[in-house]
């Protein structure tokens, strides 16, 4: 790729490569057609109107049932890296899940339509050459992945066990929002907020999710500070200023407990 984002049509009644990968990520719509979507082994029917995602360790593959037309939609590293940090955690929701997924991005009726008619708005862009077009591209481009992450996050339990009624939904999208922030996430405070006991809070948490509550906000924190170290430039001091930790040595020490290496190792890595 010579740019970090690059988005074109496509129109192909095969796909000659097999088992392809590639160093760089890629969004693929389907406009028309069906067949079967082939990543990492695992095949799944694809029809109008679904979205995919790959990223440069996955292989993958299209078999086509005649003429398919595509909007495909690749971006690099450089690409994450300039994603707006307040809104990463979009993009790192949809990366984080992009290899688990079983099928196509988007499962809300309602969004699909709404991708619909973005791809719609992308497809004439494509081919466009007017005054802020590339950038009209990407803000594009950035209202799909929220649409996807939106999807991820709300459409898809975290484990197979867990329960997908409002409230531990409503409860889980609190400590996503507000992770950076650790002193709203004290068990006190979250019972408080949606009015139950610290100690229900515990054992309903556990009974939904299939873990505590306090290893969740853990492991959730702990992908968002591997994610920072993986697709953003800013250094330990910054990320452990954004996630409320006192200093370097204080995230370094939560890092290795979980990780057996520090940031700056886990990088260099």
């Amino acid at each position: 790729m010579y740019r970090d984002l690059e988005v074109f049509y496509e129109q192909i009644g095969a796909c000659s490569s097999r088992n392809r990968t590639f160093n760089f990520f890629e969004l693929v719509y389907v406009i028309s057609g069906k067949g079967v979507y082939v990543v990492n082994e695992n095949k799944i029917a694809f029809k109008s109107g679904d979205l995919f995602i790959t990223s440069p360790k996955d292989t993958h593959e299209f078999d086509l049932e005649g003429i398919c037309e595509f909007i495909v939609v690749q971006f690099t590293r450089t690409f994450i890296c300039d994603y707006e940090s307040k809104s990463i955690n979009h993009l790192e929701c949809l990366l984080y899940h992009a290899s688990h997924l079983s099928g196509t991005l988007i499962q809300n009726k309602s969004d699909q339509g709404i991708l619909e008619r973005l791809m719609t708005i992308i497809q004439e862009c494509i081919n466009e050459d007017k005054v802020y077009q590339s950038d009209l591209l990407r803000q594009l481009i950035n209202s799909v992945i929220v649409l996807a992450a939106r999807n991820i996050a709300f459409n898809r339990p975290l484990n197979e066990q867990m329960s997908k009624e409002d409230r531990i939904l409503n409860i889980i999208s609190y400590i996503q929002e507000h992770i950076q922030y650790p002193g709203l996430l004290k068990i006190a405070v979250i019972a408080n907020k949606f009015g139950i006991s610290s100690t229900y809070l515990g054992a309903y948490f556990k009974k939904q999710c299939g873990e505590s509550i306090q290893d969740f906000i853990s492991k959730y924190r702990l992908r968002l500070i591997e994610h920072r170290l993986l697709f953003s430039a800013k250094r330990v001091s910054e990320i452990a200023d954004e996630f409320g930790f006192i200093d370097e040595s204080h995230i370094n020490k939560f890092f290795k407990r979980h990780k057996g290496v520090t940031l700056s190792e886990f990088r260099k890595k």
